[in-house]
């Protein structure tokens, strides 16, 4: 699992890789049905993984560890936590189980706040490798990992843990940043408004610094831009009138494409909860069902 923070390379910002993003939450939902990701419509609450600094390291990070297996309703999946000094934040050894060995950095038997959120990671890792869900090459299985974990309730934690706060550089008091993870704060944010508007589970009064909430907010302005694209109703006034001239003629625009004659004429669109694409005529003002999440979107095609 992937850390930045004070030494290390700046944080990245903005949205990147939202286009694996989105590829990982189709996946997801194809992988499990409209109807098996709904029953993680509540999230992992956050007085389950706090880690008060008398209870013993590996005890406290081995309960934390439950909460995360009994979350992603991995029964019979038992993890082992320790710690030792590496470069990532965690690591999971991905066998055949029921017993899997996690490995957590050193800091965290000192600072805790970040335990649940390199859990949430590692044990998504478990569930994703028990439902033979991947993506070609490291980067993408990453991003993979972090937007499963965040869009089944448990990876909030992973946005929680972005901050500024300040570090000593040798006589200097500086401010630094740290986050967890390989979405940057922003990406974290969209995947959780995205939950936010699916299931109504808005975690913005868990988030503990105002840098992860400014992130929500950023996400969030993006998730809503998602459903003001054509041909959604609530799209802006120039850009349906893009819409209806393209209609005429047949041309792509932005996410849509038209299909068959004019007359006959049909249009698809991805579905802005899970990104499978739609299809509906052009017939004026109607209700779009996406088949594979089963979200209901106002038309006017």
């Amino acid at each position: 699992m992937g850390e930045a923070g004070a030494g290390q390379k700046p944080i990245e910002h903005g949205f990147p890789h939202v286009e694996t993003v989105r590829a990982a939450l189709t996946a997801l939902h194809r992988r499990l049905s409209g109807d098996g990701v709904a029953r993680f419509a509540a999230s992992v609450r956050p007085e389950l993984v706090e880690f008060p600094d008398d209870e013993d390291p590996y005890l406290g990070a081995q309960r934390i560890a439950r909460v995360m297996v009994q979350h992603l309703r991995l029964p019979d999946a038992r993890m082992v936590v320790g710690f030792r000094d590496m470069v990532h934040a965690g690591n999971v050894e991905l066998a055949a189980g029921p017993e899997y060995f996690v490995e957590l950095h050193d800091r965290f038997k000192t600072d805790r706040r970040d335990v649940g959120a390199a859990l949430a990671h590692e044990v998504t890792h478990v569930y994703l490798h028990r439902l033979g869900l991947e993506f070609p090459g490291t980067r993408d299985n990453e991003i993979l990992t972090d937007t499963v974990a965040a869009y089944l309730g448990a990876g909030w934690l992973l946005l929680d843990s972005y901050r500024e706060e300040p570090a000593l550089r040798g006589e200097r008091v500086l401010m630094a940043a740290y986050k967890l993870g390989y979405l940057t704060p922003e990406e974290f944010g969209y995947v959780l408004a995205k939950r936010a508007l699916a299931f109504g589970d808005d975690i913005e009064p868990w988030l503990r610094s105002p840098q992860a909430r400014d992130a929500y907010r950023a996400g969030l302005t993006r998730a809503r831009q998602d459903l003001r694209r054509p041909p959604l109703a609530d799209a802006s006034w120039a850009a349906r009138r893009l819409y209806a001239k393209n209609r005429r003629t047949g041309t792509p625009g932005g996410d849509y494409a038209f299909e068959g004659p004019a007359g006959g004429r049909r249009v698809s669109f991805p579905c802005p909860a899970c990104y499978q694409r739609i299809r509906v005529p052009c017939k004026g003002r109607l209700r779009a069902r996406c088949a594979l999440c089963h979200a209901v979107h106002d038309c006017d095609t």
